[in-house]
């Protein structure tokens, strides 16, 4: 009996291993198969590539050809998501895995055999229609030869504008020129702004001046350089103009008989230049290489006459590398009045004709608005409007972004601003278009849009090279090109967010439209969407119905300005190739559920549930967080989430986790017995009908975190075992250092790579802050500590300081700064908090020796005082001072000789009942701002320092002088 199991139960494991055999070679064969087919979709992604950029100057010029470089788009677009699932699915996993995962190695391998079909009949469908067969650079020289046309249309347009405020600028750039110096130096002048502005139109004010410029040298030219130019034209037109006529004959003569060729001009023109006073304006410069070409074969390397050259360009980069910094004039936007009386003046009207109607003034407005400051837009759109009556006006800006897709009059400005995008290279045209997700007038924060573009491959990495570097390069490029304009600059002068100029974004709304790159869903209504977009942004109800296929989109993002029910379903096998989720700019509900499933999004590279407190109700992140092995940033700040799943230490492409617990407790207030009662006893609220079902989502989402934190008000979250495995991570923010376990908190010393970490430690054991003290000393690449802690005294165990540090925000009591603090020669800004710093110690002559502190932030009596004085030759690079709740504060003293750099002050909740002495010893002081309860003695005695300063700062108060002023009687 027991030899006849032995032998059944033989047969049967030699029949499983054959069969394991077989199927694994029937999966090694078609694994074989498809890496062969990989291969050739490969090639053919890179040479569609190559394709698409050959074709970006002449698509324009061929309806066929358009539709077919869409399509051949469309396709790399394909290939691109069937390599990925490729990556995730084949050749990232083990055969073991593979072997049970057949229905998705077999789904892969049809979709490159279909992929090959396509690209066949793609190839074959260019053989029936002679799809290229033009000279691309002819169609370049055609394009360009055109849009010089269309720009020298617009200078002359713009010239209306001089009434105006191209008078300042023309004064302003006359200055700069100086061509009256005695130094006989040659110097060069830069006009920089984005297409449109006018710098051509300035540039020609200076060239026609006489009296002041024209008549001062003894010979002048204008060359437009635009995008493509011929040397040798180029040459010979400036000889003529600067030599003469009969110079061009005679060199033309002395030629006579062999080819003209660059340098023979160069060198004739070089020496005709060698004695000469001259001034040449270079209009339209796009590239380095073009400045140097020019520069080094047509100008005299030495020439002390006093010599002049103004180059007008929209990269502002290019300009830095042309000139000096002084040198260079960035051409402001029209002032809002100015635009107006512009506006209403191409238009033929006046300020009468709108002066009785508050609908027409607000038209108007909108309108000037819509131009940016912007003269050609202002120009164009006006002269659009002359034929038109007042009370079309309103559906007339309406339309504006389709009007500048089809009509005529408006050809001009669409051009001009095309011609930006259409010269952008090509790795930075996809960053550009990716903008056209953000709603008008947004401000699109740095961070967000850098590791957004990383995120769906748009940065390419350099060696050595870190990648969020370069996605700031681009973002900066962006900037130096004039296609996005800086919103909020820190006092370092880094660009921290930009907005788009208004007429440049509907450009690239329809730019980005008609490439199926963004669907941008703006109605409640049920859309039908005929075409595969990739990324999809919902701008106002997310709740709208579309109808398109998801399994194509690679980016889903909501703007919303009210709250408009519950979210669609985010998480979806149906949007598999997700790589962004961004929902932190929408109004509606984020649940437990909509997140439960976001293992499926396997392709997912940035999340971000980050949203307002009556949104988010979510309170755990799923364990199958740790499929998403690719993920790179993660953030679910504000959300009901206190503690991090063991899975999260998968992550290893992790870059930045940003996470902040809900600290309210609104849901759990005792005022409400039954709701409290409820979440105290743990019950499920779906099965609670005694609470209201509206708020059932928020309940659940408090009575779960109470649970897990135990009614911690800490807004740290609990890190798990394993965290040291993210070795990408550069940003980590809050972990609460209480709740972590040791072991976690000294894998945090692994990080080598992190930048900026945040940790509350309130209640945490002295052991614990010995080693979170270790391992922050470990962290040779922090940038950014935040450390939050019902006693600071834990820093004493600090020894060596990480050596990078550039900002330190510190919150609980200090008393006096440690001595390491001296070693922090790289900080920049610090910020105390509740830290009762007193006022005896030795804490403000440490701070005020550190070389490079720019901001120093006090809040919430972190300063135990009645004065605060600045000594002598204390903060050297200091600019900024914020003195915000200090109760026992009196005074603010400032020496002679301290702070000889400081800008801003700004007090704020304060009561400074002996004043601020000494603003006559800060000779850079710009601005004083009264914020919030912010109070000083004898304010009309400051306001008359203030008035007295040479340096003209301004006193800013936010509620009047009444409210500010200590004294029974306002002075002044």
């Amino acid at each position: 009996m027991s030899a006849t199991v032995v032998s059944m139960a033989r047969s049967m494991l030699v029949g499983a291993i054959s069969v394991a055999a077989s199927a694994a070679a029937a999966e090694m064969s078609l694994l074989m198969g498809v890496r062969k087919d990989i291969w050739f979709i490969k090639d053919e992604l890179e040479t569609m590539h190559a394709f698409l950029l050959s074709t970006e100057a002449t698509k324009s010029k061929s309806m066929v050809l358009k539709v077919w470089a869409k399509q051949v788009r469309d396709l790399a677009y394909g290939i691109e998501d069937c390599l990925d699932e490729f990556m995730v699915h084949v050749a990232s996993q083990s055969l073991s895995r593979r072997l049970f995962k057949l229905k998705d190695r077999h789904r892969i391998a049809k979709h490159i055999r279909d992929l090959k079909a396509r690209v066949e009949e793609v190839s074959n469908r260019n053989t029936r229609y002679n799809l290229i067969t033009t000279d691309a650079s002819s169609n370049v020289e055609e394009v360009n030869s055109y849009m010089e046309d269309i720009r020298s249309h617009s200078a002359s347009n713009i010239d209306e504008a001089e009434l105006v405020s191209f008078v300042n600028c023309k004064e302003e750039l006359i200055k700069m020129m100086d061509v009256n110096s005695g130094d006989d130096l040659s110097k060069v002048i830069c006009i920089v702004g984005m297409g449109g502005l006018g710098k051509t139109t300035l540039a020609r004010k200076a060239y026609e001046c006489k009296e002041d410029i024209v008549n001062k040298f003894s010979c002048c030219a204008w060359v437009t350089v635009s995008q493509s130019f011929s040397k040798i034209e180029m040459l010979k037109d400036m000889i003529r103009q600067l030599l003469g006529v009969e110079s061009m004959k005679k060199c033309l003569k002395e030629l006579e008989g062999k080819a003209v060729q660059v340098d023979d001009l160069g060198m004739y023109l070089r020496e005709g230049l060698e004695d000469k006073k001259y001034f040449i304006v270079l209009d339209d410069l796009w590239t380095i290489d073009a400045w140097k070409g020019i520069t080094h074969i047509a100008v005299p390397s030495r020439n002390n006459k006093g010599s002049r050259i103004i180059v007008t360009t929209r990269d502002a980069g290019l300009a830095e590398q042309c000139t000096s910094e002084s040198l260079i004039y960035h051409l402001k936007h029209l002032e809002t009045d100015d635009a107006t009386d512009l506006l209403l003046r191409k238009s033929r009207k006046t300020q009468e004709d709108i002066k009785n109607s508050e609908k027409m003034k607000t038209v108007v407005t909108n309108i000037v608005k819509k131009c940016g400051g912007l003269p050609l837009a202002v120009l164009t759109i006006g002269g659009m409007l002359t034929s038109k009556k007042l009370t079309e006006w309103e559906s007339i800006y309406k339309q504006i972004p389709s009007e500048l897709e089809s009509n005529p009059s408006l050809e001009a400005l669409r051009r001009i601003v095309t011609l930006s995008y259409n010269y952008l290279p090509s790795h930075l045209k996809s960053c550009f278009l990716y903008l056209s997700i953000f709603p008008e007038d947004f401000e699109i924060k740095r961070r967000r849009i850098v590791e957004r573009w990383i995120a769906e491959g748009f940065v390419r990495a350099k060696v050595g090279v870190n990648i969020d570097d370069v996605g700031i390069s681009y973002f900066n490029e962006l900037i130096n090109r004039s296609m996005i304009q800086p919103s909020r600059v820190n006092m370092e002068g880094i660009i921290k967010s930009c907005r788009v100029h208004d007429i440049m974004r509907d450009v690239m709304v329809s730019i980005s439209r008609d490439e199926n790159f963004v669907f941008i869903a703006e109605s409640s209504v049920t859309t039908s969407v005929e075409h595969n977009f990739r990324h999809v942004a919902y701008h106002g109800s997310i709740c709208q119905n579309i109808d398109m296929d998801w399994r194509n989109v690679r980016s889903l993002t909501g703007f919303g300005e009210r709250s408009i029910g519950p979210s669609p379903k985010v998480c979806s096998h149906d949007i598999r190739m997700l790589r962004v989720l961004d929902l932190v700019d929408t109004k509606f509900q984020v649940t437990q559920r909509d997140i439960d499933n976001i293992g499926l999004l396997v392709h997912l590279k940035y999340m971000n549930i980050r949203l307002d407190e009556d949104c988010a109700y979510v309170y755990k992140l799923p364990r199958s967080i740790g499929k998403l092995r690719y993920l790179q940033a993660l953030d679910i700040r504000d959300t009901y989430i206190t503690s991090l799943p063991t899975e999260i230490s998968k992550l290893q492409c992790l870059r930045s986790l940003h996470c902040t617990k809900e600290v309210l407790f609104r849901a759990l207030d005792p005022v409400e017995p039954i709701d409290c009662l409820y979440a105290t006893l743990c019950v499920p609220k779906m099965f609670t009908p005694l609470v209201d079902p509206g708020r059932r989502a928020e309940v659940t989402a408090e009575r779960c975190m109470t649970c897990s934190s135990r009614w911690s008000m800490s807004m740290g979250v609990r890190v798990p075992r394993g965290i040291g495995n993210l070795k990408e991570l550069q940003i980590l923010e809050v972990v609460d250092i209480k709740r972590t376990c040791r072991r976690a908190i000294k894998e945090l010393g692994k990080l080598m790579q992190l930048k900026k970490l945040r940790v509350v430690a309130k209640g945490a054991t002295l052991q614990k802050c010995k080693i979170l003290c270790a391992a922050i000393e470990k962290l040779s690449s922090l940038s950014s500590l935040g450390v939050d802690a019902r006693s600071l005294k834990l820093l004493d165990y600090i020894s060596t300081p990480p050596p990078l540090l550039r900002t330190l925000k510190l919150g609980g009591p200090l008393g006096e700064v440690p001595g390491w603090f001296r070693n922090l020669t790289n900080l920049v800004k610090i910020y105390f908090k509740r830290s009762y710093m007193k006022e005896g110690g030795n804490t403000m002559e440490i701070l005020g020796e550190l070389p490079n502190l720019m901001l120093f932030h006090l809040d919430s009596n972190s300063y135990d005082g009645d004065k605060l004085v600045f000594t002598t030759g204390a903060f050297p690079k200091l600019r900024k001072l914020e003195v915000l709740d200090l109760n026992r504060l009196k005074e603010v003293i400032f020496e002679e000789g301290t702070s000889p750099n400081i800008e801003r002050i700004e007090i704020g909740r304060c009561s400074l009942r002996s004043g601020i002495i000494g603003i006559e010893h800060l000779s850079r002081l710009k601005e004083i701002s009264l914020d919030h309860h912010g109070q000083v003695a004898r304010l009309g005695m400051l306001q008359r320092e203030v008035d007295a300063h040479p340096n003209r700062p301004v006193l800013r108060l936010r509620w009047d002088w009444s409210h500010h002023d200590l004294d029974d009687i306002v002075q002044g």
